[in-house]
């Protein structure tokens, strides 16, 4: 049985503003994987919603059975974990897709962590943006 772990953080510097994603995949402790993606204009939450995504579809590729993910979000988790009641359009979307992709593993653990043991998802994400920047990926 393949398990993973997954540290997650969105990024967006204005809100709305340009926004990225941070993900640190780990197995067995270690670090597997790391992913820094711009994703453009966007809200601190999608910015979240989106690093779940990345996270969700890596450990589908990996083919991991269980996963675990660590994220100091204050709004995704609850939502996710359904004890928020999602009322934006521009995240209703990206919840429906976390759910059905977290339906094709085993077991699925979600982990609300102090900010400060999501460091390597939060440079990851920060990262992101000041690429994004640097390389006008942006219009």
């Amino acid at each position: 049985m393949k398990e993973i772990e997954i540290y997650i953080d969105g990024a967006s510097k204005g809100n709305p503003g340009h926004s990225s994603v941070g993900v640190v995949i780990c197995q067995h402790g270690q670090t597997v994987k790391n992913i820094a993606a711009y994703i453009g204009q966007a809200t601190n939450n999608v910015a979240e919603y989106t690093a779940l995504i990345y996270g969700l579809q890596e450990g589908l590729i990996m083919g991991a059975e269980n996963i675990k993910i660590n994220t100091d979000s204050q709004t995704a988790l609850p939502a996710i974990k359904q004890d928020l009641k999602i009322k934006s359009p521009n995240i209703l979307p990206l919840y429906h897709q976390a759910r059905h992709l977290m339906s094709a593993f085993k077991k699925v653990t979600l982990e609300n962590i102090p900010r400060e043991n999501n460091r390597g998802a939060d440079k990851l994400a920060n990262k992101a943006i000041r690429n994004g920047l640097k390389n006008r990926l942006f219009l």
